[in-house]
């Protein structure tokens, strides 16, 4: 069965009260840089995996406050606009959130989907998850029936007794601390859980539900793959405290210009009497700023990635090609906090288009118009830019992760 045949749903427990954050607010609701921490959890799915539902389970009467949290965040209803979102009512346990949205799940499903499902069930407060997590997590489950992101422990594991003397001396080797997302194909789990919640046994994890029915799951073992420590759950006020790293990009480009080319800059075509002579369409500006973006993240440089002796980026797309750059930078976990950006050119005069630049830069990397300026200068007719015969961009920037 190929990726497109899978019908994908993730299932977002959320329904915990929280009480041990001492906030007053759930965990999830709270903000995450221009975000919430559940629309940074969705968020990494939604830009890993096709997903065809995502189900959130939230406490009674709880869907108002869930769904102001999700959609606090401005690209939310971008990505959410082939997914069908639900919020689903949890139950007092988290054994018992997640079978209610297993049978949620159900309904929504054809029976044909049913035996094409892939489930991935992902803590609402564990935003940090990585692409990587999600993809190797999903294609372990896809190939072995379950599997589980997981890190071996730092420290030597002893098992106790009730009165706090060590019972069993674990060795370390054996040992691993299970992350999410866990990942099942649908229908085994869907039974599992089923005769789950007939026994009186209190299971903390879904992993545990897989292993105690093999009926169900052909004796199919769960897989555990590589987790990450960043990928950790918010559980006290201090797990919000993140250290985060910055990283600073210079970017510069030059073209000549000549009459019978089009002139582009930031992604928009200009009228003007001359335009640049480049190898693609020479967008100086765009230019300046994939490399401030490349030098930023440790990428590499615009040179390497679209090489100008490769005849397939003859002309290419300015546009296109920042993009595909900008995609690999935001996979490495990197986000825009700004960026400032100097054209010098003496034709044509760029202040009456400055704000549409702003704006075509934005909307080209999905990020708000704040966090971009432009500026322009001439040369004082001293040069080749200022006798209007090339055209000069620098961009600077700054990454966070």
């Amino acid at each position: 069965m190929t990726d497109s045949e899978k019908v994908f749903i993730l299932i977002l427990a959320a329904a915990g009260s929280s009480t041990r954050m001492g906030t007053g607010t759930k965990k999830e609701y709270l903000p995450l840089e221009n975000s919430t921490v559940l629309a940074t959890a969705a968020k990494a799915f939604l830009n890993a995996i096709p997903l065809k539902h995502l189900i959130i389970t939230v406490p009674e009467d709880g869907e108002s406050s869930a769904r102001k949290a999700l959609f606090s965040d401005f690209s939310m209803n971008s990505l959410l606009k082939n997914v069908t979102l639900t919020f689903c009512q949890g139950g007092d346990t988290r054994q018992s959130s997640v079978f209610k949205a297993l049978q949620n799940a159900s309904s929504l499903l054809t029976e044909t989907e049913k035996s094409k499902a892939v489930v991935l069930i992902h803590d609402g407060a564990r935003p940090f998850v990585t692409k990587e997590i999600i993809l190797e997590t999903t294609q372990a489950a896809v190939k072995f029936g379950a599997a589980v992101p997981a890190l071996t422990p730092v420290d030597t594991q002893k098992e106790i007794n009730s009165d706090n003397t060590i019972s069993r001396h674990l060795l370390r080797k054996n040992l691993c601390a299970v992350q999410t997302p866990q990942v099942f194909l649908f229908e085994p789990l869907l039974k599992c859980h089923s005769k789950a919640a007939l026994t009186e046994k209190e299971y903390t994890d879904d992993t545990q539900i897989w292993d105690d029915f093999p009926e169900f799951t052909e004796n199919k073992k769960v897989k555990v793959v590589k987790g990450n420590p960043c990928n950790k759950k918010i559980t006290y006020k201090e797990d919000l405290e993140i250290k985060k790293m910055i990283r600073i990009g210079l970017g510069t480009d030059f073209h000549k210009l000549a009459e019978g080319r089009k002139f582009f800059l930031g992604g928009l075509e200009i009228p003007c009497i001359k335009g640049e002579v480049a190898h693609s369409d020479g967008d100086v500006l765009l230019h300046a700023i994939t490399d401030a973006l490349l030098g930023a993240s440790g990428l590499g440089d615009i040179g390497s990635y679209f090489p100008p002796e490769d005849l397939k980026w003859k002309d290419a797309s300015s546009s296109f090609l920042i993009q595909t750059v900008w995609k690999d930078v935001k996979e490495k976990g990197w986000s825009l906090v700004n960026m400032d950006c100097v054209v010098e050119t003496e034709l044509p005069k760029l202040l009456p288009w400055r704000e549409k630049i702003i704006a075509s830069i934005a909307e080209i990397l999905n990020v708000e118009k704040d966090r971009i300026f432009v500026k322009a200068k001439t040369n004082e007719k001293s040069d080749s830019v200022g006798k209007g015969e090339a055209i000069k961009a620098y961009c600077t920037c700054l990454l966070e992760k």
